[in-house]
């Protein structure tokens, strides 16, 4: 477990003394005379540990641990002295040192502290490390653009982030909304916490209040042992709650009573359980228009609505979608293996042409797409489909008949597959008997 450690000390004897011992115990040793140059060095350099000594020409090496975890919080710092007092090694303690101990009395000690302050030092690195991952991967810098549309719902987004309001996403499908949410949640007080996501959609009523709130064995049939729910996974953390405008309204009632006190009822309970949760939900719909008639509770839209944030549709961000499609493209090209891709001004200029209704999961399906039946290094209009290509209708771009048009297509999907049938029928959206009675029409000579 080498580590790097800063020895800061204007007796050079006693330093050069201290640095030797270091280094024979492998750790990699950095020396200043003073605590200016010290400070300097840890401004461009990860440091595991500082040791100081306490009286320094330019000031005092219990005042400097402050500095040192204002540069750099993950490092420890010990303090030496030749005259150790109770005061100066609470005061050290108090401004985060990992220890105080006096010059020459605690020479069999050196070692093993210095040990202990680095494993320390080092798992904080690597917390560290780890959230910046995770902030990079989830937080606003993965939301990609440069546009005025998108630069104010992700304004909107970092100044509510940091409170526990709830926030409503609105905008069409495929805009990103779960994206924000996760970005929301990371910069929260709560990003320590779980972030749980459910589809309103995707489930019907009794099973979506079972995973919302959970059941208590014997509930039901089929409950044979106690569930927790999502809002009890999700304590302390963020719960994200898409197409919240599918929820049937006798489940709504449910939900308002959690955000209002806290508190829900699992499935055939007799009992609540509390739940400390910030609620982000998203809809494609006109919520406030249901409520105005009816079709969703007026009540929790007004609870859900606080704070709401409507996410701009491609098309009216279209300065974005080049940089959009060349990260789109970099990632889809990972996972098939193919390295250096381009994309053709052509290409880029079709894309933008496009009305995308689908939005950036439209674009990333046609960008995967693209990436799958390239043969080259360069993207280019002909892997895209054809209503990509012309939106208006491929008569307007093409001479050739439409059979002739889907004829060169499957040839070259085919092409691209080496003649297997069933991954060319994936890719091609088709069924395999589909596939077959195109060779039979079109006489296709890939099969």
């Amino acid at each position: 477990m080498p580590g790097t450690i800063l020895l800061i000390d204007d007796e050079p004897k006693l330093r050069q003394l201290l640095a030797r011992i270091l280094t024979l115990e492998d750790y990699q040793v950095m020396e200043a005379d003073d605590a200016r140059s010290g400070l300097r060095i840890l401004e461009r350099t990860e440091i595991d540990l500082v040791i100081s000594d306490v009286k320094l020409p330019d000031g005092n090496g219990i005042d400097l641990t402050a500095q040192v975890k204002t540069i750099q919080p993950a490092t420890e710092i010990i303090v030496l002295t030749a005259y150790g007092t109770i005061a100066d090694g609470v005061k050290a303690i108090k401004n985060g040192a990992f220890d105080y101990i006096t010059k020459g009395d605690d020479n069999d000690r050196i070692i093993p502290l210095v040990s202990r302050a680095i494993e320390k030092a080092q798992l904080q690195f690597r917390i560290k490390r780890l959230e910046e991952q995770v902030q990079q991967k989830y937080g606003f810098e993965k939301i990609i653009g440069q546009s005025r549309a998108i630069q104010q719902a992700i304004a909107l987004a970092r100044k509510v982030a940091v409170t526990d309001t709830t926030v409503l996403l609105t905008g069409e499908t495929g805009t990103g909304k779960e994206v924000f949410a996760q970005a929301i949640h990371q910069a929260s007080l709560r990003r320590a916490g779980s972030f749980v996501a459910v589809n309103c959609s995707a489930l019907g009523k009794e099973i979506l209040e079972s995973e919302l709130f959970g059941h208590r064995a014997g509930s039901f049939t089929g409950a044979t042992r106690d569930k927790k729910g999502l809002f009890e996974e999700a304590n302390k953390g963020t719960i994200f709650l898409d197409e919240i405008g599918e929820m049937a309204l006798d489940l709504q009632a449910k939900l308002l009573r959690v955000l209002e006190t806290h508190e829900f009822m699992r499935v055939g309970d007799t009992k609540p359980t509390k739940t400390d949760v910030r609620v982000v939900a998203a809809t494609n719909r006109d919520l406030k228009h249901d409520a105005e008639t009816a079709q969703f509770r007026s009540d929790l839209y007004y609870r859900l609505s606080v704070f709401s944030i409507e996410l701009p549709p491609l098309r009216d961000r279209r300065d974005d979608i080049p940089v959009l499609a060349d990260v789109l493209t970099r990632q889809e090209a990972a996972k098939v293996g193919k390295k250096d891709m381009t994309l053709s001004p052509a290409f880029i200029e079709t894309l933008t042409r496009y009305s995308w209704k689908g939005n950036i999961r439209e674009l990333k399906n046609v960008i995967e797409r693209a990436v799958i039946l390239s043969d080259g290094q360069t993207l280019v209009p002909d892997y895209l489909p054809l209503d990509v290509q012309s939106p208006a209708g491929p008569a307007a771009v093409f001479s050739y008949d439409l059979a002739t048009v889907e004829k060169h297509h499957i040839e070259q999907v085919l092409r691209h597959t080496s003649g297997n049938k069933a991954e060319a029928a994936r890719l091609l959206g088709i069924s395999l008997s589909t596939l077959y009675r195109k060779y039979e029409e079109y006489q296709l000579g890939y099969l």
